[in-house]
C-alpha cells in the first residue's frame, strides 16, 4: 500500500493518537490531503489559520492527556464504576428499581437504529419513533384519565415546573401570583418548582393540602399522588376548592399506582405530571428518565414540549407527525410557551415498549404484587411495635420507629444490603418495587426489630373502594398484540425500519452535530454499577459516580477555560436557563437587582429568547449586518441605552450562521464595559474543542451540549445534557440541590430533579474525551471545519453559500441558499428536503436560521465518500429543479414536488407521472446498493392540526 505524500499530523503527534481517533474521524489521511488540495490548502493548520481569527485561537495547547485505546478506557471506567456500592434501593422518592425486559434492552436501548436517530422533524422518515411515541402518549392519557399527553419531558420535577408555568399562562391575571405546593410532594420537585417560580416572580406556598384555603391570589396548586411518604388521599374536595376560586389543579402521579387508583382526570385535576422511570428504565443515579405531562383538551395549545399527532400523507395513508407548536420556540421566540427543546424520546420509547410488553393486565399484576409486599411489610413492622400509617398507601410505608432511632434503622438495613429513606429522628420510609420479593420483606422486617416489641398496634389501612380504579385503560390493540417475545421483537424491528438513523446515512443537520456515537462509549450504560444506583443513595456508596463527575467536570473546565462546572442541567435548554439564572443571581448579590435586560442577536437559537423570558429577563434584539454577523454598532447603541439595566448578552459562537465572527472579542468588551455578562450558547462548540477556549475571548458562562459535541446520541430527540461552565466570579451561584446537600447559600437552587441531571449518560462523554485525548480532540475540530468547507466548495456553484467568515471560510457548518430555486422554478426548500429522502439522506436543518435555506453540518465523523454522495445528491436535485425552470417538467407533477416516493406508490398499476418509477426510486447509483424506503409519502401537516388526534384510537364497544 502506498503511503500518502503528506499527512496532516506531525510525526510526534502520530504516536499519541489512539486507533479510536482514526476510527472516529471519517476522512483518512489520503482523503484529508485530497480535500485540502481541493480547497487550495497545504495543511489542516493552514485551514484553521484561515477559518479562525488569530485573536480567538488559544496560544497554548489545550491539554486533556493522551488518548486511550477502547479497551484501556473501558477498563479505567470499569474500575471507576466499581467504586460504587450498589445496594437494593428502597428509598423511593419517585425512583424505583425495575426489570428492563431483555428484548427491549437489546433491541432499543442498545440498538443504534434507535439511539442514533434525530428529532422527528422530517416525519416521513421517522414513522417508527413517532408511532412508539404515540403509544406512549396513549398509555399516559389512559392511565391519567386525561384527554391529551405530550411525548415526554425531562424529569418529574421539571414537568411539575412546566405545569406551573402552563397554569400561570392559561389563567394569567395580574393579581394572581401564588402557587400552592403540598408538603407531601417529593422534595426535589418542591426545589425545582421553587427555582422556576423565583425566576417568574411567583410566590410558592408550601403546606399541608388538608389545611389549604385557596383564594383569588392563587392560580394553581400541586399535589402528589401517592405522596412522597406513601399516603393516598382523596383530592376531590381540594381540586373543587381550587376550581371554585379559578385556580388549576396539578397532580404528580405514579403511573404504576394509577393501574390501581382512581386517575387524576376523574377527581378534578387539570394537569397530571409524573415520571415513567419505573416502566423499564434504569435508575441510572437519577436519569435519563421520561417524565410525562397530560392535560385537558382545552389546554392543548399551551402544552409544553412535543406532541405527536395523527395525520395523513398525500395518498391518504395514516401518517404521524409532530403537532401543535412543534419547534415553536424557534417561531415565537420570547413569546414561546416553554424553552423545552430536547425531550426524553429514547426513555419514553423504552417506557412505551414496557407497557406493550406487559399490557394492562401485566402492569396491574406488578402493581398488585408491589402493594401486597408493602402491606405485608407494614403488618410485620406493626406487629413488632412500630407505628404504620393511618392512611392507605401503595408501595411506600412510612414507619414511626419505636425503640429504635432512624440512623440505627438505616445502618441495620444497609448491613442486610438495603437502602431505606430517613424522614426524621425516629421515622423512616421503605418503598417496594418490581424487584422486591417476600424474602426482602423478612430481611427488612428483621432489620427493624426493636429490643422490645410493642404488641397491639393496629394493622395498616388497605386501599378502599373510594380510591380504587374502576375505569379501563390501555385498550388499544397495540397493548394486547405483542405478548410473545417473537412478536414484540418483530414489532420493534418493523418500527426501526421506518426510521432513518446514522445506521443508514449521514444526517447533515446544521447546529445539531450528528456524529459517531461509538459502541465503546455506549457499552457502560448497561453496567449495573452505573445503571442501578439511586440518585439519593448515601454518598459513601457513590464514590465512582463522584469521581466520574469530578473528572468530566475537570475535562470541561480545561476545554472551556472556565473553572466552575455544573453537570445538573439535563438538556441544552436547561443549561441556558441555569446559566441565565446564575447571571441574574450574581447581579442581585451585587446590588444590581434592576439588571434584567438580555441582548440577543436576531440570528440566535430560538431557545435563547424563550430561556431569557423563563429566567425573568427582558429580551432586546440586536441586528445583524449584511454578512450575517452581529451588528457591533447596533450592539453598542443598545448596550449603552440599557447600561443601568443590562444583565447579559446571549451569543452563539461560532455564529448560528456558521462563521467565526472576528469581532467576538470586541462584542464581549462592549458588554462588560456596560456592566453585563456574556453568555455563550455552546451548540457549535464542536468547531472549537482543542482550538479555542471561550474564557480567553471574554465569555462568562457557556452551556455545552454533550449530545452534540461530546457524543451522547440524540436518541431520536433525547436524552441530552447541557452542563454549564462559568467564570470564577459566578461559581457561588451554580445550581445546588438541597436533598443531596449540594450548593451554598447563594446557589440558584435545583434546576433538575437529580443532583447531576442524567448521570447514566455522562460516561459516554467521559469515554469520548478519554479516548480522543489532546491531539484527537483538536484533530476532530479541524476535520469538522475541513468537511464543512469541502461541502461548501463543492456545492457553491449550484447553491450559493449564504455567509462566509474570516478569509472567506465557513466554520463547521454552512448555509446553502435555496431561495433562487423558489424564484426561478417555484421549488420550495421543503421539496428539496423531501427529495433527499429518495436519495437516502436526512435533510439538513431547513429554513433556520434563514427561511428558504438549509444549514449543513457534516461533522468530523463522515468520510469523504459520504460527503461526496451527499453533494452529488444535492447537485442532482438542482438539475431536477433546472428541468422545472426550463419548462420541461411541471412543478406539481415533478419528482421534487411528489417526493418522497414510498414503495407502495411505485407498485401501483397506473403510473401517470412524467418521470419513471426508476427515477423516483433510484435517483442515484448508491440507492440500488442500499435503499432506504420512506414508509409514507409527503404528510399533510395542516390536515393533522385541523383534525387533531394525539393518541391511538380505540372503539371500546368493539373490545
Amino acid at each position: 500500500m502506498t503511503e500518502p505524500s503528506r499527512n496532516d499530523l506531525q510525526p510526534a503527534d502520530r504516536e499519541s493518537v489512539s486507533s479510536f481517533v482514526r476510527r472516529h474521524i471519517g476522512p483518512d489521511p489520503i482523503s484529508v490531503e485530497h480535500m485540502l488540495d481541493t480547497l487550495g490548502l497545504g495543511s489542516l493548520e493552514e485551514l484553521v489559520t484561515e477559518a479562525i481569527p488569530a485573536a480567538i485561537r488559544s496560544a497554548a495547547p489545550i491539554e486533556v492527556g493522551e488518548g486511550a485505546e477502547e479497551s484501556a478506557a473501558l477498563a479505567e471506567l470499569r474500575e471507576l464504576a466499581g467504586a460504587n456500592r450498589v445496594l437494593r434501593s428502597r428509598i423511593g422518592m419517585g425512583y424505583s428499581d425495575c426489570v428492563v425486559p431483555p428484548v427491549i434492552a437489546r433491541n432499543v436501548l442498545e440498538d443504534p437504529a434507535w439511539y442514533t436517530a434525530y428529532t422527528p422533524y422530517q416525519a416521513e422518515i421517522a414513522q417508527g419513533r413517532l408511532e412508539a411515541l404515540l403509544n406512549f402518549q396513549t398509555m399516559i392519557a389512559d392511565l391519567t384519565g386525561m384527554e391529551l399527553a405530550n411525548a415526554s419531558l425531562l424529569d418529574e420535577a421539571t414537568a411539575a415546573a412546566e405545569a406551573m408555568a402552563l397554569c400561570l399562562a392559561a389563567g394569567r391575571r395580574q393579581d394572581r401570583s401564588r402557587f400552592f405546593v403540598s408538603d407531601q410532594c417529593h422534595p426535589q420537585t418542591v426545589e425545582v418548582v421553587s427555582t422556576r417560580a423565583w425566576a417568574l416572580g411567583v410566590e410558592v406556598v408550601v403546606g399541608d393540602h388538608r389545611d389549604m384555603e385557596p383564594d383569588d391570589a392563587f392560580f394553581g396548586l400541586l399535589l402528589q399522588y401517592p405522596t412522597t411518604t406513601g399516603s393516598i388521599y382523596d383530592y376531590d374536595d381540594v381540586c373543587a376548592a381550587a376550581h371554585a376560586v379559578g385556580a388549576f389543579a396539578v397532580v404528580a402521579a405514579d403511573p404504576l399506582a394509577l393501574t390501581l387508583l382512581r386517575p387524576p382526570g376523574e377527581f378534578g385535576a387539570d394537569v397530571a405530571v409524573g415520571s415513567t422511570q419505573r416502566f423499564g428504565v434504569p435508575l441510572g443515579f437519577g436519569g435519563p428518565h421520561a417524565a410525562y405531562l397530560a392535560t385537558r383538551g382545552r389546554l392543548q395549545r399551551r402544552i409544553p414540549g412535543r406532541v405527536v399527532g395523527v395525520s395523513r400523507d398525500s395518498a391518504g395513508r395514516v401518517a404521524y407527525r409532530l403537532a401543535l407548536q412543534t419547534r415553536e420556540q424557534h417561531i415565537r421566540r420570547e413569546k414561546a410557551t416553554s424553552n423545552i427543546c430536547t425531550a426524553q424520546v429514547l426513555p419514553a420509547i423504552l417506557a412505551s415498549m414496557y407497557g406493550i410488553y406487559h399490557g394492562p393486565e401485566g402492569l396491574h399484576r406488578i402493581a398488585c404484587q408491589v402493594h401486597e409486599l408493602a402491606s405485608s411489610f407494614a403488618r410485620a413492622v406493626a406487629a413488632a411495635g412500630h407505628r404504620v400509617p393511618a392512611d392507605p398507601f401503595f408501595d411506600t410505608v412510612e414507619i414511626g420507629l419505636v425503640g429504635l432511632g432512624a440512623d440505627e434503622a438505616l445502618e441495620r438495613s444497609r448491613l442486610r444490603g438495603y437502602n431505606v429513606r430517613r424522614l426524621g429522628e425516629h421515622s423512616i420510609a421503605v418503598a417496594f418495587d418490581e424487584t422486591s420479593d417476600e424474602a426482602e420483606v423478612v430481611e427488612l422486617g428483621e432489620a427493624l426489630q426493636p429490643d422490645r416489641a410493642q404488641p397491639g398496634v393496629p394493622d395498616p389501612v388497605e386501599i378502599s373502594s373510594v380510591h380504587r380504579r374502576t375505569t379501563a385503560y390501555m385498550g388499544h390493540p397495540v397493548f394486547q398484540r405483542y405478548r410473545s417475545e417473537t412478536e414484540l421483537l418483530r414489532y420493534l424491528e418493523r418500527l426501526a425500519a421506518k426510521d432513518l438513523s446514522l445506521t443508514s446515512s449521514m444526517i447533515p443537520l446544521g447546529s445539531c452535530t450528528m456524529k459517531l456515537n461509538a459502541t465503546a462509549e455506549m457499552m457502560p450504560l448497561s453496567w449495573p454499577e452505573l445503571a442501578r444506583m439511586h440518585p439519593f443513595a448515601p454518598p459513601d456508596q457513590c464514590a465512582g459516580y463522584a469521581r466520574l463527575c469530578d473528572e468530566l467536570s475537570s475535562m470541561l473546565t480545561t476545554l472551556t477555560g472556565l473553572p466552575g462546572v455544573s453537570l445538573q442541567p439535563n438538556a441544552g435548554s436547561q443549561g441556558e436557563f441555569a446559566g441565565l439564572l446564575v447571571i441574574r443571581r450574581f447581579h442581585d448579590a451585587n446590588g444590581a437587582e434592576d439588571r434584567r435586560v438580555c441582548l440577543i442577536p436576531q440570528s440566535a437559537h430560538g431557545t435563547n429568547p424563550a430561556s431569557a423570558v423563563m429566567a425573568g429577563l427582558e429580551v432586546t434584539v440586536v441586528g445583524c449586518d449584511g454578512e450575517g454577523n452581529i451588528d457591533v454598532d447596533d450592539l453598542a447603541v443598545k448596550a449603552a441605552e440599557h447600561r443601568d439595566r443590562l444583565a447579559a448578552l446571549m451569543v452563539t459562537y461560532p455564529s448560528t450562521h456558521g462563521v467565526f465572527e472576528e469581532t467576538i472579542g470586541t462584542i464581549c468588551e462592549v458588554i462588560h464595559a456596560h456592566g453585563g455578562q456574556v453568555y455563550m450558547d455552546g451548540a457549535n462548540f464542536n468547531a472549537m474543542v482543542g482550538l479555542c477556549r471561550p474564557a480567553e475571548f471574554g465569555v462568562d458562562v457557556c452551556h455545552l451540549n454533550l449530545h452534540k459535541t461530546f457524543c451522547i446520541p440524540h436518541g431520536g430527540g433525547g436524552p441530552g445534557m447541557g452542563p454549564i461552565a462559568v467564570g470564577e466570579h459566578l461559581e457561588p451561584y451554580l445550581p445546588g440541590h438541597g436533598v443531596a446537600g449540594l450548593g451554598g447559600s447563594q446557589s440558584i437552587g435545583a434546576v433538575s430533579a437529580a443532583p447531576f441531571g442524567s448521570p447514566l449518560i455522562l460516561p459516554i462523554s467521559w469515554m469520548y474525551i478519554r479516548m480522543m485525548g489532546t491531539v484527537g480532540l483538536r484533530r476532530a475540530s479541524q476535520v469538522a471545519i475541513l468537511n464543512a468547507n469541502y461541502v461548501a466548495h463543492r456545492l457553491e456553484e449550484h447553491f450559493p453559500v449564504l455567509y462566509r467568515g474570516y478569509n472567506g471560510r465557513v466554520a463547521h457548518e454552512c448555509i446553502l441558499d435555496l431561495r433562487p430555486l423558489k424564484r426561478r422554478a417555484g421549488v420550495e426548500v421543503e421539496d428539496v428536503a423531501k427529495r433527499l429522502m429518495d436519495y437516502g439522506f436526512h435533510a439538513p436543518t431547513v429554513s433556520w436560521p434563514v427561511a428558504g435555506t438549509v444549514m449543513v453540518e457534516p461533522t468530523e465523523s463522515e468520510s469523504r465518500a459520504e460527503l461526496d454522495r451527499f453533494c452529488e445528491a444535492m447537485i442532482a436535485i438542482r438539475r431536477e429543479a433546472d428541468e422545472i425552470e426550463a419548462g420541461h417538467v411541471a412543478l406539481e407533477r415533478s419528482a421534487l414536488r411528489n417526493a418522497p416516493h414510498p414503495a407502495e406508490d411505485l407498485l401501483k398499476r397506473e403510473w401517470d407521472r412524467p418521470y419513471t418509477r426508476e427515477q423516483a426510486a433510484y435517483p442515484a447509483p448508491w440507492t440500488r446498493e442500499a435503499k432506504f424506503w420512506p414508509p409514507v409519502s409527503r404528510i399533510d401537516n395542516a390536515y393533522g392540526d385541523r383534525n387533531l388526534i394525539c393518541s391511538c384510537q380505540v372503539d371500546w364497544e368493539d373490545k
